[in-house]
């Protein structure tokens, strides 16, 4: 159907009586049609003709009324998309913002300062970018020691050297040089005693809770540790089986770290591998076989000949 450019109700009925229409009287005048009725049939067609287009002009407004609505939607719609799509590109770029620059944002609390007396607890930069991007780090850092390193090395961001380093997602990052490098101190959990040991794990456990690792692997890490503080090497009095539980602890936990981001995952870390902690059992013990037999070897090469007189 035509499309419709003008109201036909605006139109006037023209007078089919002049001159003008005297060719489309003549052709309907007949011996029993006069020109008045040729005049008046042309009339009715005429008024059937614009009722009609009439109609279809109420018609066509209805449908462009509903085309215009439906596009206002898809516009609005659109623009909902956009400003959607700003919106998260712009908390993207605040959470990256607020990752890089973690310490700006982290919230103060409202009340006093602490008791100069109450310890503080200030962690090594190198260790707290190793707990944010999920890497194996020793306990050192949260021994009492390592505690003690961290406030002697301290010094602010203003007064110290940065250097580039890469991210996960591959973009450039300036830190401080502090934290891109590990503490020329740093004592391997193996080599650990009993009570730096005790003295690291609920600090480092806070630390992981801080940096928002998963809730799973926190409660894992929690209970590998006090299964291994609570395993009967722990308080031996052999020498041998203390060193054996702290080596296990340190390999599992690196060994796990790593598994993390392979294929097959990682495992239930707190579930200690009986067999694996025998046959580091096993190793310490040969290896200390190894060193005393080394000792009394170089012992007896240093030894004096004993004198034997001569007759």
């Amino acid at each position: 159907m035509q499309r419709l450019h003008s109201d036909p109700s605006l139109l006037i009925c023209p007078d089919f009586l002049t001159d003008t229409y005297q060719t489309s009287r003549a052709s309907l005048v007949t011996p029993t049609i006069t020109e008045e009725q040729a005049a008046d049939l042309l009339r009715t067609v005429w008024v059937t003709t614009n009722n009609a287009l009439r109609v279809q002009w109420q018609q066509q407004l209805v449908e462009d009324e509903c085309l215009q609505a439906e596009q206002r939607r898809l516009a609005e719609e659109a623009a909902e998309r956009v400003q959607q799509t700003l919106r998260l590109e712009e908390e993207t770029t605040k959470a990256d913002e607020r990752k890089k620059n973690r310490s700006k944002h982290l919230p103060i609390p409202m009340h006093p300062r602490p008791d100069a007396t109450d310890d503080e607890v200030l962690v090594s930069d190198f260790a707290l970018r190793k707990i944010d991007k999920g890497h194996y780090v020793e306990l050192y850092y949260w021994t009492n020691l390592g505690i003690q390193d961290a406030h002697s090395t301290y010094r602010t961001r203003d007064d110290e050297g940065l250097l580039p380093t890469t991210t996960a997602d591959g973009t450039t990052t300036w830190v401080t040089a502090a934290g891109a490098k590990p503490s020329s101190a740093v004592i391997a959990d193996r080599n650990l005693s009993t009570v730096e040991f005790a003295q690291a794990v609920p600090r480092m456990i806070s630390a992981l809770e801080e940096y928002d690792w998963p809730v799973q692997r926190v409660s894992m890490l929690a209970r590998f540790w006090g299964a291994v503080m609570l395993h009967r090497y722990w308080n031996s009095i052999d020498p041998i089986a203390q060193r054996a539980i702290l080596i296990y602890q340190e390999e599992q936990r690196r060994a796990w770290h790593n598994a993390i981001p392979l294929p097959k995952g990682a495992w239930d870390i707190s579930i200690i591998d009986d067999a694996a902690l025998l046959r580091t059992y096993d190793r310490v013990f040969r290896d200390t076989r190894r060193q005393d037999l080394a000792v009394d070897r170089t012992v007896s090469l240093r030894a004096p000949l004993p004198n034997i007189a001569l007759t």
